[in-house]
């Protein structure tokens, strides 16, 4: 084998999944606003998620629509289609603790309107004439989406194991949601990478993409965790820092600095395929035992 096919993506086959969406609903009538006791910067950092993802999963859905006449293999078209689904639930079971929030006295809606804007119109369809520039724009976010999901893969990877937010005493619903959704990316990992690499797969393309995707998130993610920490009404002179971010790596409620640092090689190697990081058995295994996703399942049982 050369070494140019050996640097090729070598997707993992018993890796791959058929992907369904999963009805899912949370009751948040007795989730605390500190949601993991005693640690608000924690419980804020990722509440981020519940500012960022609703916008950002409908985006994924838009974008991934118009790519699907371009699909030319039938395998990966309907991964694409149960990406869309799971990605909708996602947007929608996140958008639902905003209300809670608000009535906790944390109102996110200064920033989730800001990104709403750079979602429906910074990242949204612009008037471009047919042809290349259209075409152009259109695997711009497919590859921006591929880097997105790099992270939230990670992400999902990361609180399936997160077993100090167990011994902390994390509130089980949202503990659930979290799980649930990250199972989820988890199941799907592979399929924005292999999307991209279908209609485009343009190294140059990869690289300077994941630069603007990585750049957001981080810009995003400590920005909505100020707001958080600043806005937080049971606080005085509540605040959010790297520092803060790091050494809450360290003691094992969110992702370490260093684990962070090295998936960004990983996604830039050119042997890179997503499908070689995480464990879709894993996945699979909390689904088959979350609340929420066994209710679901009961739910559609009952209901054919």
């Amino acid at each position: 084998m050369s070494n140019t096919r050996a640097r090729l993506p070598q997707p993992v086959a018993s890796e791959h999944i058929a992907l369904k969406a999963r009805n899912v609903s949370f009751s948040w009538d007795s989730t605390p606003l500190h949601w993991l006791p005693g640690d608000p910067f924690t419980t804020h950092t990722i509440n981020v998620l519940h500012l960022l993802l609703p916008a950002g999963e409908r985006w994924f859905v838009h974008v991934y629509k118009q790519v699907l006449p371009l699909i030319r293999d039938e395998r990966l078209r309907e991964d694409v289609i149960g990406f869309i689904g799971q990605e909708a639930m996602h947007a929608q079971a996140h958008d639902e603790v905003l209300p809670h929030l608000r009535e906790q006295g944390l109102d996110p809606t200064p920033y989730t309107a800001q990104v709403d804007w750079l979602f429906e119109k910074l990242l949204g369809d612009r008037t471009l004439p047919p042809g290349r520039p259209r075409q152009w724009w259109l695997m711009e976010r497919v590859a921006m989406i591929s880097a997105i999901e790099h992270y939230t893969a990670f992400l999902g990877d990361w609180v399936l194991n997160a077993e100090e937010l167990d011994r902390r005493g994390a509130d089980p619903t949202m503990l659930d949601l979290l799980r649930w959704h990250g199972a989820e990316e988890v199941e799907h990992r592979a399929v924005a990478f292999d999307l991209f690499m279908h209609v485009d797969g343009s190294y140059r393309r990869r690289a300077r993409t994941w630069a603007t995707a990585f750049t957001a998130l981080v810009f995003l993610w400590q920005r909505g965790a100020r707001f958080f920490m600043e806005n937080d009404p049971t606080l005085v002179d509540g605040k959010a820092s790297f520092r803060d971010f790091h050494r809450s790596g360290r003691a094992g409620t969110l992702p370490t600095t260093g684990d962070m640092i090295r998936s960004i090689p990983r996604y830039l190697s050119r042997a890179y395929h997503p499908s070689q990081e995480g464990s879709t058995e894993q996945a699979v295994a909390y689904l088959a035992s979350s609340p929420a996703a066994t209710a679901a399942e009961a739910r559609a049982n009952g209901a054919a």
